[in-house]
């Protein structure tokens, strides 16, 4: 676990047929507070969205964050 300030940082999330904004958690380690760092669970967590957003399970997507699906044509 790293050790610093805890903030929600906002990800895009997008495949060919939609794509979620969401507020993921993640760290500014005290050691270098350049960037914020995403833990392993937060990774796993933007992992398992990519796979929704890939399958279009627009339903389960939109229990995380804001989706917008693309429109044929």
């Amino acid at each position: 676990m790293l050790h610093g300030k805890r903030v929600k940082v906002p990800q895009w999330i997008h495949s060919a047929k939609c794509a979620i904004h969401v507020e993921v958690d993640a760290v500014i380690p005290d050691e270098d507070p350049s960037e914020p760092c995403f833990e392993p669970k937060a990774v796993k967590f933007m992992d398992e969205l990519q796979r929704l957003a890939n399958e279009g399970r627009v339903d389960e997507l939109a229990k995380h964050g804001e989706v917008y699906v693309r429109r044929a044509g």
